[in-house]
Formats: C-alpha cells, structure tokens, sequence
C-alpha cells in the first residue's frame, strides 16, 4: 500500500482510487472487528459496507494529527455496531442457522466444526464484560497490537494487556464449562 498520509489526502480530495486502497487495506480487519460483536457473517459484511459509506462520507472531517486512521475507522465501526445491537434490542429477530449451510467445496466435517466452534465463542464473548469483549474484538478479531488497542480503547498498554489477560482466562473458564 501507498504511504498511508498520501492515500488519506487523495481520498480527502476524492480520489476514488487512494480511498479504495484504503478499503482493501483494512476491510479484513473491520469485518472481523464487527462479525466479532454482532456474531452474524451476513450482517457483519452489511455493517462493514456500511462503515465504510460512513468513512467515505466524513473522510474529509478526518484529522491525522489526532488518532490514526485506523483507530478512526474502528471508532466508526464501533458506533455503527452499537447502533446495530440498539436496534435489534427493540426489535425481536431470529437468527438463521448458518451452520447448516452446505460448504461448496472442503471437508464437510472439518467446516462444520470451525462453525459450531466459532459459534460457542461467539456465545462465551457475549457473556464477558464490554471492556473484555471489547479487547478481544481488537486484539483478535481486528489483529491489532496492543499499542493500537490502547490509543483505540484510551487506555494504557499495561491496562490492555491486564484486560486481555482476564478476557482470555474468562472465556477459557465459560468455555470448559459449557464442555
């Protein structure tokens, strides 16, 4: 990728192209940011499309001095989640079953068990504090170090490292029970 202060002017000016690489450069990351949180593949990528319509919008608004561009992209993706789970919370839904779905190609067995794996994870999240999923979404989901966690999170690295610590010994504990 381009100098990433470069690709953020040209997309200030409207560049199609810089903001496009901007968005193949974090689009994995911010899914899996999201699909964390919100636990549904589909509404993940309608979300993660979503956050991105936001950046483009306000992209000129955006300030390199003040936080990087990534914990800018995260703040807005996690805004958009929150007004997601909002909104499901006033409005009963029901969730398909993607663990049913027929993989197109690979061993059946082995996608099966990923997805029921990936599932009971996304259960034991659920029942950790905010802060802990929080941390567990960035650290792991998004891939991030712990450097840019802290500045996403505002907190130290010593905080996140003592949060994820807690985090991951709470969903080893919510996992081993639920075996």
């Amino acid at each position: 990728m381009q100098d990433e202060q470069s690709l953020i002017t040209r997309a200030q000016s409207r560049d199609p192209e810089a903001f496009g690489q901007l968005y193949e450069a974090y689009f994995e990351k911010i899914y899996r940011y999201v699909a964390i949180k919100i636990g549904n593949r589909t509404e993940a990528e309608d979300l993660t499309q979503q956050v991105f319509v936001n950046a483009l919008e306000s992209i000129c608004s955006y300030k390199m001095r003040e936080v990087p561009f990534s914990a800018w992209l995260y703040r807005i993706a996690h805004n958009q989640v929150v007004d997601t789970l909002r909104k499901r919370s006033r409005r009963p839904t029901m969730e398909l079953d993607e663990s049913l779905a027929i993989p197109a190609d690979g061993d059946l067995v082995e996608e099966t068990e990923l997805k029921l794996e990936t599932k009971e994870l996304v259960e034991a999240a659920k029942k950790l504090t905010k802060l802990q999923q929080e941390v567990i979404a960035l650290r792991f989901g998004a891939d991030m170090p712990i450097a840019q966690v802290a500045k996403v999170m505002g907190k130290n690295e010593g905080a996140i490292k003592a949060l994820q610590h807690s985090a991951v010994g709470a969903l080893r504990r919510i996992m081993g029970e639920s075996k």
